[in-house]
């Protein structure tokens, strides 16, 4: 299973780059990003270039790391070069620049998200920072990670110009958010602290009518000194205004706090159950 979710995640990423980035000629990092410059200065098919470059990083991870540590990371390079050769290169956005990094972030950022919740990766410059990481120890993978892409955004500018290079910047973030999305869920909650002093009452409301969980944590204000219960509660994103109605009708006075909580497991939110 895991290794048809890199599968289906190298494919959308091949659909992002042959039909969104390659046509717009926007350079989003990574190998695939250097082979599009390549391809522009000699004429080299990307998924031959995106296939080389990774020859000589494969060898040196399994020379360091084994080949067990390279193995989901060799079928995910080995499937995104098959895949980027079978499929064609045609402009879903008419040319549209801002149109190509909007789309093209999106299938990338969900080609990665599959990718990376497998447990896989596509080599290129991921495994290149987990590699550098040895003689780096001052800097993390993540920021060895960023510097390397950086590096191939500028030449990417270099080769087609900073306006193309700006709307790179655009899928990348498109891309970071999108993977973020996939591997952090999708869902989403709010999370409300509640401060009153009818945190009794308050409480009641929300568990019979909201027939949410609360939780009263012990509280003492710094300024005035005293001690009362904030109440804590995780709702459903429809619940929320009913939420803030329920408790200004009580204490108008109630001071409240609402986060986004990007995933919630348990009882009430595991399964298929709507939040």
């Amino acid at each position: 299973m895991e290794y048809i979710r890199i599968a289906a995640g190298t494919l959308l990423m091949a659909f992002a780059i042959n039909c969104a980035f390659v046509p717009a000629d926007l350079v989003t990092g990574g190998f695939s990003g250097l082979a599009i410059v390549i391809r522009d200065l000699a004429g080299l098919p990307i998924w031959l270039m995106s296939a080389l470059l990774n020859v000589p990083l494969f060898f040196a991870a399994i020379r360091k790391k084994g080949f067990r540590f390279v193995s989901k990371a060799l079928f995910g390079a080995a499937a995104l070069s098959v895949f980027l050769a079978a499929v064609p290169e045609l402009s879903v956005t008419g040319g549209d620049v801002f149109l190509s990094a909007l789309f093209g972030g999106v299938f990338q950022g969900a080609g990665l998200g599959l990718v990376f919740s497998a447990g896989g990766t596509t080599g290129g410059t991921d495994m290149m920072a987990v590699l550098l990481k040895g003689a780096l120890p001052a800097f993390s993978a993540a920021q060895i990670l960023q510097v390397l892409d950086g590096l191939v955004v500028l030449t990417g500018a270099g080769v087609f110009g900073l306006q193309k290079a700006l709307y790179a910047v655009v899928a990348i973030v498109i891309t970071a958010r999108v993977t973020d999305m996939l591997l952090e869920g999708l869902n989403f909650a709010k999370a409300a602290y509640i401060i009153s002093d009818h945190a009794e009452e308050i409480a009641e409301i929300l568990l019979h009518k909201l027939a949410r969980g609360v939780t009263g944590i012990p509280a003492r204000g710094m300024y005035s000194g005293v001690r009362r219960d904030m109440l804590f509660c995780t709702v459903g994103k429809k619940q929320i205004h009913a939420l803030k109605e329920f408790v200004s009708e009580i204490d108008p006075e109630a001071f409240m706090i609402i986060l986004d909580a990007r995933e919630v497991l348990g009882e009430g939110f595991s399964g298929n159950q709507q939040v």
